[in-house]
């Protein structure tokens, strides 16, 4: 494919999408930068981008998509929880690093969740690309969870599973979504920056 066609594949792509698959994007694009200022309010536009980009893939009816999806909305109710309610002093959460228990429980989520994952898509589903599906949902998992938890390896790990996801979508014709990933992984390795920054502030 020549990269005139290439480009003009996305160009058609972007123009056959729905408003609700634009709209969806758009609160995913101000929900990652949000995150990226360790703003509370991340999770308000993250929670209306899921759910919207669940009733988008519903319709495509990309059921696994859906199920990682569907965790992506938890673990945002739990971060909103956990900054919200945990923290008494009504201040941000600190920024940490992982300790070695966090990483224990990173290789269980990745790991555990890969070979869930992979046996659901292969022996339940039509899915083609079981393998990179099943990689790019179990890390995007960890890094979800380190996040909800402000630990600043969350931007690696979600990065890992962006980098897989990019070519994973343009192959699932997906360009709107694998345009927004693209962003996404730039932007994750500015937050990371951001947010070693902020834990030199931290007292």
């Amino acid at each position: 494919m020549h990269i005139a066609e290439f480009f003009e594949q996305i160009q058609n792509g972007f123009l056959q999408t729905s408003w609700l698959e634009r709209l969806a994007v758009l609160f995913g694009i101000v929900q990652v930068l949000l995150s990226r200022k360790n703003k509370i309010s991340n999770y308000f536009f993250g929670i209306i981008g899921i759910c919207l980009t669940i009733s988008v893939l519903y319709d495509a009816k990309l059921y696994a998509e859906i199920l990682l999806h569907a965790y992506y909305l938890i673990m945002s109710i739990y971060g909103l929880w956990y900054w919200k309610f945990r923290n008494h002093s009504q201040q941000q959460i600190r920024i940490t690093h992982c300790n070695k228990q966090d990483w224990s429980i990173v290789v269980g989520i990745v790991v555990g969740g890969y070979f869930m994952l992979f046996v659901f898509l292969t022996y339940f589903t039509d899915s083609d690309v079981p393998i990179m599906d099943a990689f790019v949902s179990s890390t995007a998992w960890a890094g979800m969870w380190l996040l909800a938890k402000r630990k600043i390896e969350n931007w690696m790990l979600l990065n890992i599973s962006n980098f897989v996801a990019i070519p994973l979508l343009f192959h699932k014709e997906l360009y709107l979504f694998a345009c927004l990933t693209i962003f996404l992984f730039v932007v994750a390795i500015s937050g990371y920056i951001k947010w070693k920054k902020i834990m030199s502030t931290q007292f």
